[in-house]
């Protein structure tokens, strides 16, 4: 499947425990209901600044803590991708590629080693199994090529073809975060995140038409993110190992989300690759989003789900939210 967006379709989160209805108390349920009616009222008096300049606040959990950032969509002809020149020359999954140089760089490189070997093992047999058709299906599309290509209308087709793919990238939503220099800035109090938007200190979102804006207008008490925009990735690895009946699908799927906006933006190929169609978590993503649905859809995602192995899966997700964890610059 393709990268996901912010559109998408996502489990909502179990809504926290309320006090046992055996014991009421009439101060305890007036406070209750005042704070869900100030719930109710917060979002729409929150999100209009966020709506006027196209950016939302995040928030991010990861092993080491729980921050702030914020993160827009624009067509990629609109962006100057986050420079990781500097980031590159000390990050320790790109110089293992060359020499393991640390102890654990080397347990990084075994930790993905025996991810890789797992997912090939898994595939094998829908390999040898889906050959034939493959074949079969390649060998039709070369047919029907040869039987509708045109004399000399090759070399033009194929340059008007590369243009239209072009425009269609350019055009295309992309993820932008709250970035400098390769590292994503996470901030752990809303306060310490408005205090650098203020500052006007360089960072990857300042080129947006509407920074100036949001610098100007921004204060701690819109740093809301909505429950969408919430993301525990340090949850993630626990849950998988827990077992398929233990899975939290709405974890799962906007774990996916997030590592892949996170992946584009701080320009984690790695990541992408593990992320990417027809790999075995995309798999796993496919299978959680059927069996969110429902119906036969969720029935037949289910069944998927039991063949996707769980040590695969939490090795997987293990190496991404290790890989995200090394691009973080965390602010107070």
């Amino acid at each position: 499947m393709g990268t996901q967006t912010h559109t998408e379709v996502s489990v909502a989160r179990q809504s926290p425990q309320r006090p046992d209805a055996d014991e009421p108390e009439l101060d305890d349920t007036d406070t209750s209901a005042a704070a869900d009616e100030v719930e109710v009222d917060r979002p729409a008096a929150d999100r209009a600044l966020w709506d006027e300049v196209r950016i939302d606040p995040v928030e991010i959990a990861l092993p080491a803590g729980t921050g702030f950032t914020l993160r827009a969509y624009r067509p990629a002809r609109e962006l100057t991708p986050t420079d990781v020149a500097e980031r590159d020359q000390d990050d320790p999954f790109l110089a293992r590629r060359q020499v393991v140089e640390a102890e654990e760089d080397e347990e990084v490189v075994i930790l993905d080693e025996e991810f890789a070997a797992l997912s090939a093992e898994e595939d094998d047999e829908d390999e040898k199994s889906d050959g034939k058709r493959r074949r079969g299906k390649a060998d039709a599309d070369a047919d029907g090529a040869d039987d509708e290509a045109v004399p000399g209308d090759d070399e033009a087709g194929a340059d008007d073809e590369a243009d239209e793919d072009d425009d269609a990238a350019g055009d295309e939503e992309v993820p932008v975060f709250l970035t400098h220099k390769g590292r994503l800035l996470l901030f752990k109090t809303p306060e310490s995140l408005v205090t650098f938007i203020r500052s006007g200190a360089p960072n990857d979102l300042s080129q947006l038409d509407s920074w100036n804006e949001l610098s100007e207008r921004l204060d701690p008490a819109d740093v809301a993110p909505l429950d969408e925009d919430t993301y525990e990735l340090d949850l993630v690895v626990e849950n998988l190992r827990g077992g398929h009946d233990a899975w939290d699908p709405a974890l799962l799927i906007e774990a996916g989300e997030v590592a892949r906006d996170l992946a584009y933006a701080l320009r984690l190929p790695a990541v992408l690759d593990m992320l990417s169609a027809g790999s075995s978590l995309d798999d796993l993503d496919e299978a959680l989003r059927a069996s969110a649905n429902g119906g036969i859809g969720g029935f037949l995602g289910r069944r998927r789900l039991k063949k996707i192995g769980a040590q695969t899966a939490s090795l997987g997700w293990r190496t991404i939210v290790g890989k995200i964890s090394a691009v973080v610059d965390w602010r107070d």
